[in-house]
């Protein structure tokens, strides 16, 4: 199950996108949940990108902000997920996941990211930030 946006297709910037791109850091969040096809919460993705939640905060805000994510609230938890079913979209995610991992990263990430689903319960997260030098700073 994937949520589509509406509304986002009329006024697209597409410069808006590529600024938001222009971030190692966002490139790695959006990359890893185009390759596992997830959504995730800030604090799976602090201990798979192992980055401060602070940092992976504000990198998910200008995502959302540029149409790339969107945010589902359940509970104290929020889950991100990439907005999918418009067709530019779709074709960036793709060429996101074809660029070369030359230093390995992006593999690093993902296997960060599968261990971490491990510990969901009923498909979702409750346990919090694993990583908890990485967890100062709230959001």
């Amino acid at each position: 199950m994937h949520y589509h946006a509406r509304m986002h297709t009329v006024q697209v910037k597409p410069q808006e996108i590529f600024q938001a791109l222009a971030d190692p850091t966002r490139i790695r969040i959006i990359r890893l949940l185009a390759e596992t096809d997830e959504e995730a919460c800030l604090c799976e993705l602090v201990d798979s990108l192992l980055e401060p939640q602070y940092k992976l905060s504000r990198h998910v805000k200008v995502l959302r902000q540029a149409g790339l994510l969107s945010a589902v609230k359940e509970g104290r938890w929020v889950y991100h997920r990439l907005v999918e079913g418009i067709p530019y979209l779709d074709r960036l995610h793709e060429a996101l996941k074809a660029l070369p991992d030359v230093d390995g990263c992006f593999a690093r990430d993902a296997e960060r990211f599968r261990q971490r689903m491990c510990l969901r319960e009923g498909g979702r997260c409750r346990i919090g930030i694993q990583t908890p030098e990485l967890a100062a700073g709230g959001e």
